[in-house]
């Protein structure tokens, strides 16, 4: 990013603008300079103090920044009220318009130099990826993003780094997504960068992975982190998507009620803030707690009104992951065959490479319904190709129940050495989770 134009840049500027209003050199250094130093300026040779661009700027008519940078005036803040325009959008579900526009705004930015604005567009254009699912795209905006900022401090970078973890976590890489999220944790609180924004941000987004790694204990500690830094927090979604991540442990811990009740605060800053993916996510995530409390009907319920409106925002990943979710409330009240519709008809949108760990849930689900109906041989595929995408995954509390699930199945059916591996294996996954692919925790903020 380009704060000001080299001195021989800038003086053919000034001797065009000076030409163009029929000035003499006299006319513009006075009263405070002489016609020999504009002289000098124009031919390049000098690099004029901030104070005399500031004078020449005025005898010219022109902004202080068009003066130095070449840039119109008042053009960085028109980016950034298009690129909230942009945020907006996206924020309202409408992606794939929302990345047009920020596609138009990094060109625009790139063109100008204006590198924060750029890094903010690729962002926008990295959270539009995400949002229709294409997450090696996604991955790629973030890191272009990132490198954008490489001069800037950690936490105007992450975004980006949260934006790359998200990517990487989508995809079932959940040990990079953590690693990526702790090592900025660390860095910011080893190096008193005590950003509340952007500690809020990371921790809330450490999470969901912990959770799905087994790491119960450090998740329940993020959440204890983030639920304390949230008072100092200025941007009301990023509060909002706290309160959606922190439910998970507290649902975890068993407190179903401050589960409910953190979601409900985090709907209602979703309703004032109009967006709408995260507002249908928020009920994804009630239902879910609802769901794991034996509230059915009303899990349901919860899980049709997030998949409905997924599905009207194209939030393709996102939805074909609350899909899975009302699939497991429809199979345990009965609607089997209906579960098993609507996990067929989001398989093709699940891959190792792409939400591995709900692709591994809808066939440890199919494998269930394909059990019960006396399919044991679908039944073993099923459960055989979820174990596989867990174990790259390293979901290690899904790959102990499904190792049960499994072991079991292969009992039934006489193989029982084949069994015992199962149940060895699953017996690995249960000791101590997280401990095994987690290293030190990263340094605690000042609370």
């Amino acid at each position: 990013m380009r704060d000001r134009d080299d001195p021989e840049v800038i003086g053919r500027r000034v001797q065009r603008l000076r030409a163009q209003r029929g000035l003499t050199q006299r006319q513009l250094a006075e009263p405070a300079y002489t016609p020999a130093y504009i002289s000098t300026l124009e031919a390049g040779r000098a690099r004029a103090s901030e104070e005399a661009l500031r004078h020449i700027a005025g005898r010219l008519g022109v902004a202080f920044e068009e003066l130095t940078t070449g840039r119109p005036a008042h053009l960085a803040t028109g980016l950034r009220l298009r690129l909230t325009e942009a945020q907006r959008v996206l924020a309202d579900g409408r992606a794939e318009e929302a990345a047009a526009q920020y596609g138009v705004l990094r060109a625009e930015a790139e063109a100008h130099g204006l590198g924060c604005e750029q890094a903010a567009a690729l962002l926008g254009l990295g959270d539009c990826a995400l949002e229709t699912g294409e997450l090696t795209r996604a991955r790629e905006y973030f890191e272009q993003a990132e490198e954008q900022l490489a001069g800037e401090s950690l936490p105007m970078r992450v975004p980006a780094v949260r934006g790359r973890a998200v990517a990487h976590y989508l995809a079932g890489e959940l040990r990079y997504a953590v690693y990526l999220l702790e090592s900025a944790l660390d860095e910011l609180n080893r190096g008193g960068l005590h950003d509340p924004d952007a500690l809020l941000l990371l921790y809330a987004g450490v999470i969901g992975p912990y959770m799905d790694m087994g790491a119960h204990a450090r998740a329940a500690q993020a959440a204890e982190f983030a639920l304390a830094l949230a008072p100092r927090a200025g941007d009301p979604a990023l509060i909002a998507r706290m309160h959606r991540s922190v439910a998970r442990t507290l649902l975890a811990e068993g407190r179903a009620a401050e589960a409910d009740a953190s979601l409900a605060k985090a709907a209602e800053l979703y309703r004032q803030l109009s967006l709408r993916t995260e507002l249908a996510n928020c009920h994804w995530m009630r239902g879910y707690v609802c769901a794991q409390n034996g509230e059915l009907d009303r899990a349901e319920a919860e899980l049709r009104q997030a998949h409905t409106m997924l599905a009207q925002s194209r939030a393709a990943l996102y939805r074909s992951q609350a899909a899975v979710e009302l699939a497991d409330v429809l199979h345990r009240r009965g609607k089997s065959e209906e579960a098993a519709e609507l996990l067929r008809g989001v398989a093709g949108d699940f891959s190792s490479e792409r939400g591995a760990v709900h692709a591994a849930a809808a066939h440890r689900l199919l494998g269930i319904i394909a059990e019960d109906a006396g399919d044991t041989e679908a039944a073993e595929e099923h459960y055989v190709r979820a174990l596989s995408l867990l174990e790259r995954a390293g979901a290690a509390g899904d790959l102990a129940d499904l190792c049960r699930l499994l072991g079991d199945l292969l009992r039934r059916t006489g193989r029982v050495e084949a069994a015992l591996d199962a149940y060895r294996t699953g017996l690995g996954h249960r000791t101590a989770p997280g401990t095994t692919t987690l290293g030190p925790a990263p340094a605690h903020p000042p609370l």
